[in-house]
């Protein structure tokens, strides 16, 4: 263990200090200097180039692949970027597809194409029922903007029912959204999945639903709802809902929905159970 430390303390000492700073590996070969010119010269082009070059070389293939798409969706190369990991990917470690799954969906979020994203997303979560998610974890460690933090199977779950949500409001598919950002908000929830469930609310033409989940973030009852984008959001949100309707003298909202929202509560939220709800209410509300 004290070897172990030494080992550690000996590199840290050892590195070029230019690459600390500039936060790129040390090394001449092609993948290093494809980093090099992403994040020091800023030269994107031959960034690519290099990238595609450790590819072929087979010099960090996991990390040159999901490099090289990221900065090809900078470049509005996004289709190219598509093609680049469902070609390449059969090159990766099995510990490398998720992450390349996560960087699909943003380019197929950026393409419009939404039906393969909707079909990517649902497949992140049979993996997460089958229990493949995270390689078998608990927990992975996510990075957002240059810091890590953990990351639970409970808040990915949620996470990625946001995602779906979000696919299918693009779709028009109002009902589908709605059931499933009412799943992620059981799950964990927080401001901005309630705005977007409120939106799905509005588009049916639901604006006493959608004015008590407003209030819920509104009133800072909801993590996130501190954020002035959410207040903002849920403020201009409670402003084409507030003109529509008027409850009537003495009417209690909470009466109006009280059944509803026992039914919600009453479920299982269980990720174990023999197959998971979600996909069946999916599939009849999409038909």
């Amino acid at each position: 263990m004290e070897e172990s430390s030494r080992r550690k303390s000996s590199r840290r000492r050892d590195k070029d200090p230019f690459c600390v700073i500039h936060k790129v590996p040390s090394g001449d070969s092609p993948y290093v200097r494809a980093k090099h010119a992403q994040l020091v010269e800023k030269d994107h082009e031959a960034a690519i180039v290099l990238f595609w070059k450790a590819i072929n070389a087979g010099d960090k293939v996991d990390s040159a692949l999901k490099d090289m798409a990221v900065v090809m969706k900078q470049l509005n190369r996004a289709e190219e970027a598509i093609e680049a990991i469902k070609s390449f990917r059969g090159l990766c470690s099995k510990q490398a597809q998720e992450p390349l799954d996560n960087v699909l969906i943003d380019l197929y979020k950026k393409c419009g194409r939404m039906d393969e994203q909707i079909d990517l997303l649902k497949q992140k979560l049979r993996l997460i029922y089958q229990g493949e998610a995270f390689n078998g974890k608990a927990t992975k460690t996510a990075r957002s903007h240059g810091k890590k933090f953990q990351v639970s199977i409970k808040q990915e779950t949620s996470r990625i029912l946001g995602n779906l949500g979000w696919a299918y409001m693009q779709k028009s598919k109002f009902m589908a959204a709605e059931v499933v950002y009412k799943k992620a908000q059981m799950i964990d929830p927080d401001a901005n999945k309630a705005c977007n469930l409120a939106c799905c609310l509005i588009k049916q033409a639901r604006n006493i639903e959608a004015h008590l989940v407003l209030n819920e973030v509104l009133e800072g009852k909801l993590s996130g709802s501190e954020d002035w984008k959410a207040q903002n959001r849920a403020q201009e949100l409670m402003l084409e809902v507030e003109p529509k309707w008027r409850p009537p003298l003495g009417f209690d909202l909470e009466d109006a929905f009280i059944d509803e929202l026992d039914k919600l509560l009453n479920e299982s939220v269980s990720l174990r159970t023999k197959r998971l709800p979600i996909f069946e209410e999916i599939s009849s509300c999409e038909n």
